[in-house]
Order: structure tokens, then sequence, then C-alpha cells
């Protein structure tokens, strides 16, 4: 005890022999001293008070005991109104008792029996606390965390509750790796370790995460590519990512000469993290091994056991279904948005036109739509100019817009019409022959004359209103012509509109994608296309269209973006 310590304890009691007398005997006890005021903060204790406690005299004088140090078996803090010690220091009597557990400095719980005894000290009433291990053993290192084979039956089955609901509410794959993660670490253990094997039966360690005071860290030197997995390897992980068992493994299991590639990243792996002791199981879905996940311990001492083994693979099992059903779902939209790239048209070279196109598939947890654009040269030297949007987000949608696609151009090269009558044709096939119950869409002629004046003649089936940029910075929508919707009323007359297209402006057709979002109006999502519209007029045409869709496109997002965009030479 320090000087300062002891004059803490002594109080107001004059004189400093006496402290140094009181110091000199506590610090010669074999067990811990606590001295507490009548509040029941610490105003003294001893070095062995220290070192069972794993805390200094300046990390306890002045600290409530209760608080900073009493919990129960699991870590847990205990209800003043249940401790029995404190009970002691209101009561101002002798009392003693065993079974209770005080928290150390590195957040392991040691058993101790103890008595605790009323003294003066001065003015204020004193209660002097004396502890040791219970049954005289040191301080054990069950730690706040509890490692898996302490886990109640009901804390298993809460885990698993919880591994079912985070994995299977997402369809993306990363997410429900790093909601994996945030499951077993640091609950379980220190480290997480996730090795997946991609198609083309490729090993990829994805994650090795660690739990840090501030959160999950990722060492990002240790993730990366893997060696193949071998076929008659007995190592831990090779079993695993051949579907064949989990294990237990240590530092040790791969200490001899490494029998492959993997075993050499396995033994890099537990000399970089200081694991010494691991559990690892395969994860695997109904068809195929899909990976392995290992979990590590470094700062907790306990090893890991047999009794862990069960509960993981019961983890990794929901696991690979989770990943599966993600990986089922990324395939299945890589597919409808490769379709629909494909049936998307190359745009015609016009000599007396600049024309560009953007499709942007809707994002994460979205399906690819129906959305679609065209432009080509009809019979007459004009240029057809369509936007539309079948609706559905799905691969009947995809399937769908390319039907209509093909009918319309059919229709516009072989009859010439105005376009009013050209989608009246069309709505009235598709209403029969095409596989789509409603869509929107926009069918334009542009033609140039002899004199260099661009007309743009349209009709619109319930489509967003094509937007006219001048040179100088003007904006307008082009709202004439609308109409209703195709599927609705396929026997109605549509109307035409015409309007001149000036030297230097920029015509844009567009979906809804771009100016609508969920929680915003669309007349905010039409004044912003605007705006950003107006500001980038004299930007070159690439240049234009990239940075619209960057600035216009809504933050929130969940449908796809077709984008058509016209620059008329000045």
């Amino acid at each position: 005890m320090t000087d300062a310590e002891a004059a803490g304890t002594a109080g107001a009691r004059p004189g400093g022999h006496g402290r140094e007398a009181l110091a000199g005997a506590l610090d010669a006890l074999g067990c811990g001293a606590i001295l507490a005021d009548d509040r029941g903060h610490i105003v003294g204790v001893n070095a062995r008070a220290e070192q069972l406690l794993d805390r200094t005299a300046a990390d306890l004088v002045g600290q409530d005991a209760h608080e900073l140090l009493h919990r129960n078996r699991h870590g847990e803090p205990m209800p003043r109104a249940q401790c029995r010690i404190r009970e002691t220091l209101l009561a101002e009597r002798t009392a003693q008792g065993a079974g209770e557990w005080l928290e150390r400095g590195d957040g392991s719980l040691l058993a101790v029996s103890w008595l605790a005894t009323a003294c003066s000290l001065g003015d204020r009433p004193t209660t002097l606390v004396l502890f040791h291990p219970a049954d005289g053993a040191e301080p054990p290192a069950e730690r706040r965390e509890q490692p898996t084979g302490t886990l109640s039956e009901l804390e298993r089955l809460a885990l698993l509750a919880e591994t079912t609901t985070l994995l299977t509410s997402t369809l993306d794959v990363d997410e429900a790796l790093r909601r994996l993660t945030s499951l077993v670490v640091p609950r379980l253990a220190d480290w997480a370790v996730i090795d997946l094997i991609n198609e083309q039966d490729e090993v990829w360690r994805l994650t090795v995460a660690h739990a840090e005071s501030g959160g999950l860290v990722h060492r990002d030197d240790l993730q990366g590519p893997m060696p193949p997995v071998p076929e008659e390897s007995p190592m831990p992980l090779s079993r695993a990512l051949r579907g064949v068992a989990s294990s237990l493994a240590g530092p040790e299991t791969y200490q001899g000469p490494p029998d492959s590639g993997i075993a050499e990243e396995q033994r890099r792996l537990f000399d970089a993290t200081g694991m010494h002791s691991t559990v690892t199981a395969p994860i695997h879905s109904l068809r195929e091994v899909m990976g392995a996940l290992t979990l590590g311990r470094s700062e907790r001492p306990e090893p890991f056991t047999a009794a862990d083994i069960a509960l993981l693979e019961d983890i990794t099992r929901r696991a690979g279904l989770a990943l599966d059903n993600a990986r089922l779902y990324e395939r299945q939209r890589k597919v409808a948005e490769t379709m629909q790239r494909h049936l998307l048209p190359q745009l015609p070279r016009v000599p007396e036109l600049r024309m560009t196109a953007r499709y942007l598939p809707a994002p994460d947890s979205s399906q690819v739509g129906g959305d679609w654009y065209d432009a080509f040269t009809l019979t007459d030297g004009a240029t057809a100019l369509a936007i539309g949007d079948v609706v559905g987000h799905d691969l009947d949608a995809a399937a769908g817009m390319a039907q209509l696609r093909n009918m319309l151009r059919a229709y516009a090269w072989s009859q010439q019409e105005p376009p009013s009558r050209i989608v009246q044709r069309l709505d009235l096939a598709a209403l029969h022959i095409a596989e789509v119950s409603m869509a929107t869409m926009i069918f334009a002629r542009l033609t140039v004359s002899d004199d260099g004046r661009c007309t743009l003649c349209w009709t619109n089936a319930g489509h967003p209103p094509p937007l006219l940029v001048t040179r100088d910075g003007a904006a307008r929508y082009l709202t004439e012509g609308h109409g209703v919707l195709l599927g609705i009323a396929a026997d109605q007359d549509r109307a035409d509109a015409t309007a001149d297209l000036p030297p230097g402006s920029t015509l844009l057709l567009y979906t809804d994608g771009l100016v609508e979002s969920p929680g915003d109006s669309i007349d905010d999502g039409l004044h912003r296309l605007r705006r950003h519209a107006a500001s980038l007029a004299r930007r070159p045409l690439e240049s234009f269209t990239d940075r619209l869709l960057e600035r216009a496109r809504p933050p929130h997002n969940e449908d796809d973006v077709a984008l058509l965009v016209v620059r008329i030479p000045r």
C-alpha cells in the first residue's frame, strides 16, 4: 500500500506511525484486503488484492467496490439488493461467505471466499473485506465471454435462432458473411476465418476477423486466394473443405512438414494470429460443399472441445443454406441482366446526330426489370427513337421487353405511319401475342431536313416525358402527346406531338428509375433531373450522360434505369 493509500485508509486518524503499522499488517496478510467506506467506495487495498484482482491500487481506490468488482458466475453485474458483502457494509457487522465472483482487470472472473468486518478509522465508519480464491485455487481464467462448451441449452437455441433469422433475411452473399462473422465473434471466439469455394472450385479466404475493443478488425494480409484443396490430406481444414468432417486443431497440428499449400497457409495463420485452439466445420448446402468456418481463440485460454463441434456444425448448416440461396439468387440475377444487356441494341450511326445510351441494373435487393431503349433508321431516312418499361422485375419482364421491342421494329419499318398509329398497332398486337400485361413507352420519329432543321414527332404511352435541354441551359419537359400505358385500352386513339430541336440541344429519353424512389415524389425527381441536365448542357455527350447519372439518380433507387440521349449538332 502506498503512503497516499495508507493515508486514505487511515482517514483522519492522527499520526503516521499507525498508518504505517496498518499498511504493513495488511501487506503481511496472505489474502486480499480491501478497505471500504460507508458508501462502499474503496479507500485502500493491499498488495495481495492487487495481485488477485489484476488491478493496481490506483485503479481501485475511489471506485465503488460493488459496481467495479462484483459479478455473477456468468460475468454479469450483480443487483445491489443481492449483494451480501454490501449488506455487511451497511449493517456494520461481521459476516463471511463463499461462492462470490469478482471481475479481474483482464475481464476474467475470480471465485472467492470472503470475510467482512466493521472497523473504525478516523471519523467515518469503515469495513475491512478479506478474500482469497475459493478452495485455495489461483484465479481461474473464466471470461465474461463464455466458451461454447458452457453455453446453456437455452443460450444455444437462442444463438441458432438468431443465426437463422439474420442469415435468411438477406440475399447478398457478402452481407450474409458479414452477419455470420458478427454472430460468432466475440461471442464464441476471438477469431473467425471463412474460406469459400467458388464456382470454378477455387478456394478464397474471404474473412479473417478479430474481436477488438473497437469492433471487428479484418486482417487483409491474411485474406485472399488459397491453394487447391488436396484430395487425400488428413489436415483439419482440408478435410472440412472436402466436406469430410469437422475437427479441432492447434498450432502444433501444423508444425510438421506441410502436406499441401493449404497446410502452409494454416501454419502462417496460426503464427500471425497467435491462436492456440481452433474448431473448423464445413459449410455445405444440399448440393455441394461451399467452404469452411474456423473459430479460433488467442486471448481466452480455454481450448475448444468436442462439445463445441456440434454447435458450430449447427451454425454452418444454417449458413450453408443461406449462402446457397444467396448464390442462386445472384446467379439468376446475372442471367437476367446478361440477357437484358444482350437484348438491348447497338445504336445506329446517323451523320446528322450524336447518340449514346446507358443501362443500369437495379441495386442489391431488386431483380432485373423490363427497362429498354431502341434507336434505328427507318425506310424514309428518319431515325426511330424508343424508350420503355415493362411492368415487373424478373425474367418474364426482360423477355416481354424483347418481344415488344421486336414487334415495334417490325411495325415501324413496314408501316409509314405517325408514331401514334404504330404504338396503337403495337398495343393491339401485344394484347394477343406478347406475354406482357402492361408497359409504358415513348416512340418518336426524328427527321433532319435539307436545311439542317431537326423535328421530333412522338407519342407517349404513360411514360415520363422527354426532356429537352438547349445549349444555353434552358430545360423543359415535352409533356404533349401523352396517353394511357400499353395494356389498358388497345382500341383507344393516341395523340402525336411535334417539336423543333434547336442546334446544340440535347434530348433525353429515360425510364422512371432515374426520377422515382421510395419516399420521394416524382415531381422532386423530375425537378432534380432538369436542374442537373441544365447545368451539364455544354458538356460533351458522353461526359454529360455519365455525370447526369451520377448526380440525378436517386440515392435509394430500387429500379433499373435506361437512358437514351441524342445531341443535335450546332
